[in-house]
């Protein structure tokens, strides 16, 4: 399996670690934090969840990413491309742990994590499945460049989950990032 890594100018993007466990646990016990990403979870089944990104990533090449801040060295939340069965679109995601909210960490990862699933993956355009009450999600969505497509469904057992499809094509993101750096 290969070991990609993403360094920003505060976080590092990597392959998940066990020594990340007790804060991707605390993430998803506490409700504002897991709202929005399936709901609270008490640890046993926080642990199958996590083992869902190792997983994903030995057989598909590809899962959200461990953010960890470089200062500290903390796990601070997951962020990059995900694509289970039957998901709408080639997504990259995130979900970060409350003591990492209010500092753009979000946006850095994503923007990061999108750069590199476009770069690797060969994929022509990149979504955010987002509740539609989920407003500082909508607003790392836009300051991606995303806009909103409208309904989308996810699905079983997460059928009766209310999103919206916020997405862009490559060619928007290379644009805007290609105008960005210029």
């Amino acid at each position: 399996m290969q070991d990609p890594r993403i360094e920003t100018e505060r976080l590092l993007l990597r392959l998940p670690r066990i020594e990340d466990f007790d804060a991707y646990a605390e993430m998803h016990a506490n409700e504002d934090a897991a709202r929005h990403i399936g709901g609270v979870l008490l640890r046993a089944p926080a642990w199958r969840k996590f083992l869902q990104m190792p997983g994903a990533w030995m057989l598909q090449g590809y899962a959200m990413f461990s953010v960890v801040e470089k200062a500290s060295g903390r796990w601070v939340g997951q962020a990059g491309p995900w694509q289970p069965e039957g998901w709408p679109g080639t997504e990259v995601g995130w979900a970060f742990h409350p003591s990492a909210w209010g500092k753009g960490y979000a946006t850095e990862a994503a923007t990061a994590a999108t750069d590199w699933a476009f770069a690797n993956l060969g994929w022509s355009e990149v979504i955010h499945s987002i509740a539609p009450e989920n407003v500082a999600s909508q607003a790392v969505a836009r300051r991606l460049g995303s806009v909103n497509r409208g309904p989308g469904r996810l699905p079983p057992p997460h059928e009766d989950v209310r999103i919206d499809i916020w997405g862009q094509s490559r060619e928007d993101w290379l644009a805007r990032r290609n105008g960005a750096r210029a």
